[in-house]
């Protein structure tokens, strides 16, 4: 009869242990994708937007109009931004290369590359502003995920009943008179499943930049105003 029961106690024990450590799994996974989800948003934001802006910087050269653009479009921070760039030559050869260069005179061709550049930046960073709204949300299900199963798999309860199991049953259990409350919650903090870190805490945001149209004049205002500072470049130059 007691083999029976070591046994039934035996079997329960697994059944518990596989549906714990399947769940726990899952979560583990979810949040391993979900770092990695991160370090790609980033990765978006440095590939695409920081490119662009720092051609932008580049162009506009002067912090007084890099400020002046900061406050046209409404980004709060000086993303990308370092004086060094503005002064570093070969910087802006490698940069600029191969780039798509249009316009009749040095005027047009200036002032079109700082456009397009500007146009680029509106769509890249809507497209890493959905990036950023996908991995918010995907850390937010990983976060109730986590609150889900430690509701349905309270440790504390868990080796309770375990250890009452052992108490039943003849020989030395898993649990039997070697586990205290002490250590229970010792074991329960070392099993416990860190919640990730938001999304919005790793990751900058940002508001939608205005779109060209709406502030195409403007920005050519800022074009002209660095292609005069500058002595008239030609961007070919830049581009060659």
């Amino acid at each position: 009869m007691q083999n029976m029961e070591e046994m039934l106690s035996l079997e329960i024990k697994r059944e518990i242990a596989d549906r714990y450590f399947g769940f726990r799994k899952m979560i583990e996974d979810d949040s391993r994708q979900y770092e990695q989800h991160i370090r790609e948003t980033y990765r978006l934001l440095e590939d695409s937007v920081g490119f662009d802006l720092v051609r932008l910087y580049i162009l506009l050269r002067q912090e007084s109009l890099i400020h002046d653009f900061f406050r046209l479009t409404g980004l709060r921070d000086e993303l990308f931004f370092d004086a060094y760039l503005l002064q570093a030559q070969p910087l802006r050869q490698r940069l600029f290369h191969g780039l798509r260069c249009h316009g009749l005179t040095r005027r047009a061709r200036f002032t079109h590359l700082f456009l397009d550049t500007y146009s680029r930046i509106v769509e890249e960073m809507e497209t890493y502003r959905a990036a950023l709204k996908r991995v918010t949300e995907e850390g937010q299900n990983i976060a109730q995920e986590i609150e889900v199963f430690y509701r349905q798999n309270d440790l504390g309860t868990m080796m309770g009943f375990l250890r009452g199991l052992d108490s039943g049953s003849r020989g030395e259990g898993l649990l039997n008179g070697g586990i205290t409350p002490l250590r229970d919650s010792y074991f329960e903090q070392k099993m416990r499943i860190e919640t990730p870190v938001a999304a919005e805490k790793l990751l900058p945001s940002f508001p939608a930049l205005p779109p060209l149209k709406s502030c195409k004049s403007r920005m050519r205002n800022l074009a002209d105003a660095a292609y005069e500072a500058q002595g008239k470049p030609e961007v070919r130059a830049y581009v060659a």
